[in-house]
């Protein structure tokens, strides 16, 4: 694809301790660095105010293509790809500095905050002409649950101070890191527990997730509950719901789908479940 209109808005590296179980960048971890592309790019557009005063993450949608390791160099390119109402999309590819190759393909929607005497407008207007030709695939619409009542019990915590962005909110990492967390919780469910998988040499290796930020993030103290529910199960793919809620009112906060494969530790590719846990996969279905 013709990338020639991104720039770049992010370079750094894969430290040994952002790596997960899996043997690669654990998926919370990309999410930083979205965050940080994106308000680098709005500040190079338009450096008159903070992007972080000016917008906040709504919806991003991240296809991983290929796997990044402990020590691997990244590099992001960004920019505005279009605009939905108020919102505007942003387009992020992230490549490994080492091999040349791409690693995954994101689009990240931005909403304006509300600000005081019109000031959104002509910073939004600033973005949009700055927009970008994007010739990517477009993310499919997820399937929506019928069956809530077989999500199960993933997460419950409190948000802690050292996971605030720069605004004092939960910051994308530390949505997707619980997210990341349901997502074993939901495996052993249907018995792709820790013992198999090391006995086995076995993982769940994600090549698709869609976080849709729902209301205002948690900040410091708040209590937060995760359920997660079986959208589909192939022969090796598996797709999963993840929901998060304010502890004390309820609110849904927070929605993640994620998509991965069944995976040879190994050969570093997908392999077919066995009848066993596909077949009790099947049951445990919301969609």
């Amino acid at each position: 694809m013709d990338h020639s209109g991104l720039i770049e808005t992010y370079r750094s590296a894969v430290a040994a301790w952002e790596s997960d179980v899996m043997g690669h960048l654990t998926i919370a971890y990309y999410f930083d660095r979205f965050a940080d592309a994106a308000f680098n790019l709005i500040e190079r557009l338009v450096p008159a105010a903070p992007p972080g005063a000016m917008w906040r993450h709504e919806r991003i949608a991240v296809r991983y293509e290929r796997e990044l390791r402990a020590g691997d160099g990244l590099a992001i390119s960004s920019g505005v790809i279009g605009k939905d109402g108020d919102a505007i999309r942003v387009g992020h590819v992230l490549f490994n500095t080492g091999t040349g190759e791409r690693a995954c393909v994101v689009e990240h929607r931005l909403a304006p905050r509300e600000l005081p005497y019109g000031a959104m407008a002509e910073h939004r207007r600033r973005l949009i002409d700055a927009i970008v030709p994007w010739q990517e695939t477009v993310f499919e619409e997820a399937v929506e649950p019928r069956h809530r009542e077989r999500m199960v019990a993933s997460g419950q915590d409190r948000v802690k101070s050292a996971e605030l962005d720069e605004r004092g909110e939960l910051s994308l990492a530390g949505f997707v890191h619980r997210f990341a967390h349901a997502c074993l919780h939901i495996c052993a469910a249907f018995s792709m527990t820790p013992a198999y998988m090391r006995a086995n040499q076995r993982g769940f290796s994600t090549f698709e997730t869609r976080l849709h930020l729902l209301a205002p993030p948690p900040g410091a103290g708040d209590s937060v509950v995760v359920k997660s529910g079986l959208l589909a199960a192939g022969n090796s793919s598996l797709r999963m719901l993840h929901e998060m809620r304010h502890g004390r009112t309820g609110e849904v906060l927070a929605q993640m789908h994620q998509s991965g494969v069944h995976f040879d530790m190994g050969a570093r590719r997908s392999a077919p479940m066995p009848e066993e846990l596909r077949s009790k996969a099947a049951s445990l279905v919301i969609a």
